[in-house]
């Protein structure tokens, strides 16, 4: 089901540097014009970063309220998967197909998707600063956009994290499970989901091909592995993630 129905801005508690903090302290000065990128480097690793795709959806609706209310888009946010296909994360909404795409494992790819998608928000796992050489403007070009870059990890922890984002409704979870576990719809489920007044992805004849084709590379271990990481990070049944800023300059020599 598309997010905008299913979650809301209140389900996320957030806290800088042991401080209650909110979604602006994460993402500063969203606005509507707002793109997240999410690179994906391994099976799954994606859902470490649950909480923080979430998030961003949030703000991408909050930033135009009409976006709930007549437009009823998908959130403008990317999945890039280096090297493989790494599981299919369209129950998060990066949907249509384009919105999930796989580059080669060169960092110049990457930061090419990166701009070719129009990033103002980078997600991306916890990589060491390497000595990369970018295409001639390339990095310029990113830099000139980006707004954030923030470090996540597939485990759901990072190491000396910046903030944190904790979900106080389960229902931050339904996703999460979904991409671990896809599950084919019933004929009669997909009825019944065409009547109602919004379209959803699920009706469309390409979802589920296009989620059992990304998950070419996720075995059954990889899927319990994902299990234990995210009962890991319960307290009290609910989840909470830490992540760090990276400097935007950095980041792209992480890539």
């Amino acid at each position: 089901m598309h997010v905008i129905d299913a979650l809301r801005t209140d389900f996320y508690e957030v806290e800088l540097n042991g401080t209650p903090a909110s979604s602006g302290d994460v993402f500063a000065n969203w606005n509507a014009h707002d793109r997240l990128g999410v690179l994906i480097y391994e099976p799954l690793a994606a859902l470490g970063a649950t909480h923080l795709i979430q998030l961003a959806c949030m703000c991408f609706y909050d930033s135009k309220p009409v976006r709930r209310t007549e437009r009823k888009v998908y959130p403008e946010m990317f999945a890039i998967h280096v090297g493989g296909w790494w599981g299919g994360h369209g129950n998060f909404d990066f949907w249509p197909p384009r919105r999930e795409i796989q580059v080669a494992d060169d960092p110049r790819e990457v930061l090419g998707a990166l701009n070719d998608f129009g990033i103002t928000r980078l997600a991306l796992p916890e990589r060491p600063v390497r000595d990369i050489t970018h295409r001639r403007k390339e990095e310029d070009c990113a830099l000139d956009r980006l707004v954030t870059a923030v470090m996540y990890s597939p485990s759901g922890r990072v190491a000396a994290p910046d903030f944190t984002i904790r979900s106080n409704n389960r229902r931050s979870e339904r996703d999460v499970q979904r991409v671990i576990h896809p599950a084919q719809l019933s004929e009669q489920s997909i009825a019944q989901l065409e009547k109602t007044a919004v379209p959803v992805k699920e009706t469309d004849a390409d979802f589920m091909p296009r989620q059992i084709a990304l998950n070419v590379n996720v075995s059954e271990a990889l899927r319990a592995q994902a299990e234990r990481n995210r009962d890991a990070l319960k307290v009290d049944g609910l989840i909470t993630e830490s992540y760090r800023f990276a400097d935007l300059a950095q980041s792209l020599k992480c890539l």
